[in-house]
Order: C-alpha cells, then sequence, then structure tokens
C-alpha cells in the first residue's frame, strides 16, 4: 500500500471535496461529491452524534445511493449545511428520480463548535450558505487544517481541523479517508509533539517524529479543552471513500472497521460526548477480484488513512485570532 498521488481523499477517482468556512464564526462546511451517485453507509460508535438523512444509508433500507456526505460545524444548526447543499445539487438536475422531480440525498453529520471563542450571535442561521459555498468550491486537490468543517475544531490540548489520506492497495483499489477533528481525547501524546498515530505516518506526513519514547503512555487524561469552557465541543466526523465496489452491507462493514483509525488516532475516544462518526461510500468503478479478501483488505486500509488524516488535521492547523487552545504549529523550532 502507498498513498496516491494527492494523499488525498480524492485520490479516489470520481470524488471532489468542497470547503467553505467564516473566521469570524470559527466554523465551516465541507462537502464529499461525487461525479455519479454514492453507495455508502455509516457506523456510530460516539455516544453525542448529530445527523441527518442517515437512517436511509442502513442496508436493509430501499435508497441504494446517494449524491453528497456533508461535515460541518455548528452542532445541530450545522445540519442545515445540507439544505444548501440539497438546493445546489437541485438546480444542478441531480437527485433521485421520482417522476419528473429530482431528489438529492445528502446525509450530513456536524461537529459541535460553538463553545470555541468564534462569533456565534447570528441573526439568519449560516450554515445553509456555508454548504451552498462548499458544493461550488468542489475540487479534486483542496485544502486541509483549519478549513472546512475543522475550521473551528479543538481536540483535548490543541487545535484540531480537517485532514485526509489515501492509500492505493497492491490490488488497485483506491481507499481514502476524510475527517474532522474535534474529540474529547487528544491527538498527541503528553508534551504535545509525538503523535498517536505516529506508527502508521507514511512519509513524514505529519512531522516524522516517529513514537513517542516513553512507556505507559495514555493512563491520565488531561484537557486544556475542558479549562476553555468547551468541554462540551466534541466529536470525529468523517468519510472513508473507495472505487471498489460495494455494496450497502459491505460499506457498513467498512464504516465499522474505520473506526480503529479513530481509536489509534485519538486517546480517548468513542466517548459519551463524543459524536464519532464515519461514513462509508464506493464509486462503484472497480469490480472486485476477491470479495472477501478485498473487503478485509480495504476495511485494513480504511483504517490507516483514518488515522493518518487524524493526525495530518491537527498537524496542519494554523492559528488564527481568537483561539482558545494552540496549534502544533506553535512548537516547531
Amino acid at each position: 500500500m502507498i498513498p496516491g498521488p494527492r494523499n488525498l481523499i480524492t485520490d479516489v477517482p470520481g470524488l471532489l471535496v468542497g470547503n467553505a468556512q467564516d473566521t469570524a464564526l470559527k466554523s465551516g462546511t465541507t462537502v464529499l461529491l461525487g461525479q455519479d451517485q454514492l453507495t455508502g453507509s455509516y457506523c456510530v460508535m460516539g455516544g453525542a452524534p448529530g445527523t441527518r438523512e442517515t437512517d436511509l444509508l442502513e442496508p436493509d433500507k430501499s435508497v441504494a445511493q446517494v449524491d453528497a456526505i456533508v461535515l460541518s460545524g455548528g452542532s445541530t444548526y450545522g445540519l442545515d449545511a445540507a439544505s444548501g447543499v440539497v438546493s445546489g445539487l437541485r438546480e444542478q438536475g441531480r437527485g433521485f428520480p421520482l417522476l419528473h422531480l429530482r431528489i438529492p440525498l445528502v446525509p450530513s453529520a456536524i461537529i459541535f463548535d460553538l463553545l470555541n471563542g468564534g462569533d456565534k450571535e447570528w441573526r439568519e442561521n449560516p450554515y445553509p450558505a456555508l454548504g451552498r459555498a462548499a458544493l461550488a468550491d468542489a475540487r479534486a486537490d483542496f485544502e486541509l487544517g483549519t478549513v472546512g468543517a475543522g475550521t473551528g475544531a479543538l481536540t483535548g490540548m490543541l487545535k484540531g481541523g480537517l485532514g485526509s489520506a489515501s492509500l492505493v492497495l497492491d490490488s488497485g483499489i483506491t481507499v481514502g479517508a476524510l475527517i474532522a477533528v474535534n474529540p474529547v481525547g487528544s491527538v498527541t501524546t503528553p508534551g504535545e509533539r509525538h503523535f498517536w498515530a505516529a506508527p502508521f505516518e507514511v512519509d513524514g506526513e505529519f512531522g516524522g517524529l516517529g513514537p513517542d519514547p516513553r512507556g505507559g503512555l495514555g493512563r491520565s487524561f488531561e484537557s486544556r479543552k475542558a479549562g476553555a469552557a468547551a468541554q462540551l465541543a466534541n466529536t470525529a466526523i468523517g468519510v472513508v471513500a473507495t472505487d471498489a465496489s460495494l455494496t450497502k452491507a459491505q460499506a457498513k462493514r467498512v464504516a465499522t472497521v474505520a473506526h480503529d483509525g479513530i481509536a489509534r488516532a485519538i486517546v480517548p475516544s468513542h466517548m459519551p460526548n463524543d459524536g464519532d462518526l464515519i461514513f462509508a461510500v464506493s464509486t462503484n468503478s472497480r469490480q472486485l477480484r476477491a470479495p472477501e479478501s478485498d473487503i478485509r483488505d480495504i476495511g485494513h486500509a480504511a483504517a490507516l488513512c483514518i488515522a493518518r488524516a487524524v493526525a495530518r488535521a491537527v498537524y496542519l492547523a494554523r492559528p488564527a485570532p481568537g483561539d482558545l487552545l494552540p496549534c502544533w504549529s506553535d512548537g516547531e523550532t
């Protein structure tokens, strides 16, 4: 397995990602768009998720494919970002065909970033406009760090952000991940230099410092986030994607396995006040040759990509006025 040419989820052919953010709001929205409809499912392992239209992704539900996935800040308000995306897709003539109608299907999930120091005194919910703007921004090459849904993200000790990574399997199948990192737990070991995900790093993509050499790590939990009165502002939400053709049941299994990447990169993870959720989608452009082993390898690669994407989100976060927490980059020498 090697990273794709961009080391982004858009190394999966047929995928585009758009970001929109408001620096005063300290929040934003990210859209994953398929050039064609996507087969997908999801898995929640956090205790406090916020979602829209995820039930239709269950394997026993009749809807087979969706048009886009939205990750957003804004908690409940941020779920309306999908409304902006739906409106934009309708104008493009996209969506589930029903007689003369087109109904865009856009599952979404949110992080809680309402207590991160941004100006939340709006008169009109800003998230539908952010969703529409993120859709309009959809492209193959996109920024990471303090952008989109990761704009106002905070981890336990450092500023969070938006991360992505990819792998191309020996079979030729491509797997990628996209994640907004805003968890209860920490992405770095005590001292905030080494990443928990260090054993899975490829080519120095998040600093190349390697694993923390100290033993006995992870037994204590310190949180600057809680001290900044933002202890409820939690969740890691993401998407894993592949060009391999998957059923909804297979996508469900890939989403479940991909959560291992969160657990490897964030300590602790999947807590009662995290909303940890991963979508899994397929562009269905490559047929499985050995379904059992292929699904195994796709799930493994998805977990690796999630772990690396989590670390990249924090590594690439950049400071902004009014930040409550420092950035990893503040400690660079």
